[in-house]
């Protein structure tokens, strides 16, 4: 009796181990397309940087330190990394003191500005009376002067993206969306839009960047796709989704952040995703 119930219990532990390899197998091959697919070249990093320091700052310095109209935060460097003030609890991703870490490890040396955990700045009044300051132009200065680590740091956030937007997308949608990630990613071009997407609308998976129950990130972008070949056609009809889902976001939003202003310029970005790199 024991032998027996000593065989049973090592047949249960076996099916648990089975179990957990066939499982750790799964999460690894949901991480493999995301890194194969961003084997870029030093050329194309080059050029997708350019691209985010276009549409988030025009390409210009000055836009490197940014205080949007209707908006309780600044946004900095090429990617508009959002930067809360103390005691601002905000609905969407802080990303300034993740890329402040990301550049000291590095080896980078931020001014000390930069090294505050919250916005010394408390409102776009006060930002806006200092722009011209010796601090203010210091952290310009240095933001100018690492454009290729502010990239790498975009690039590495979108390649962490993709197994968390599968753990949140609902199961009987994640192989489509994950093969629309696939399909996107096969040209240059659907590379910069995923890259661009993630860094300028997020990954899609708080509940607290919602209107409405609605989502506005790379999860739902990928999941409103219509189903198309890899390759070009792919990046053009992510564009297009794109485009959809914040234009339902606008819909969607509290009246009171009159998100309409914003429709014109969010699509004319999301337009670049279907043009060659």
């Amino acid at each position: 009796m024991c032998r027996g119930s000593d065989a049973s219990i090592a047949g249960m532990k076996m099916r648990r181990i089975r179990r957990l390899l066939l499982g750790l197998c799964w999460l690894i091959l949901l991480a493999a397309p995301a890194a194969a697919a961003f084997d870029l070249n030093a050329s194309q990093k080059a050029a997708i940087g350019r691209m985010i320091w276009h549409n988030e700052c025009g390409g210009s310095v000055d836009g490197l330190t940014t205080w949007n109209a209707g908006e309780e935060f600044p946004s900095l460097g090429i990617g508009h990394f959002i930067w809360y003030p103390a005691g601002f609890a905000g609905r969407f991703e802080e990303s300034w003191p993740s890329f402040v870490a990301f550049a000291r490890k590095r080896g980078a040396t931020p001014p000390e500005v930069a090294l505050s955990r919250h916005s010394p700045w408390t409102s776009r009044a006060k930002f806006q009376s200092e722009f011209s300051s010796a601090r203010m132009s210091a952290l310009r200065r240095w933001l100018a002067s690492t454009i290729s680590l502010q990239t790498e740091f975009i690039i590495a956030r979108s390649k962490a993206a993709l197994p968390r937007i599968l753990a949140a997308a609902p199961a009987s949608e994640r192989k489509r969306i994950e093969a629309n990630h696939r399909k996107v990613s096969a040209t240059p071009q659907g590379v910069y839009a995923l890259i661009d997407y993630v860094n300028f609308k997020g990954e899609g998976t708080r509940v607290s960047e919602r209107y409405q129950g609605r989502g506005w990130g790379l999860l739902q972008v990928l999941g409103e796709m219509k189903d198309v070949s890899a390759g070009p056609a792919a990046a053009v009809e992510f564009s297009a989704a794109a485009k959809r889902v914040l234009s339902r976001r606008i819909a969607n939003a509290p009246p009171e952040r009159g998100e309409r202003r914003w429709e014109q310029g969010w699509h004319r970005r999301c337009a670049t995703y279907a043009r060659p790199l």
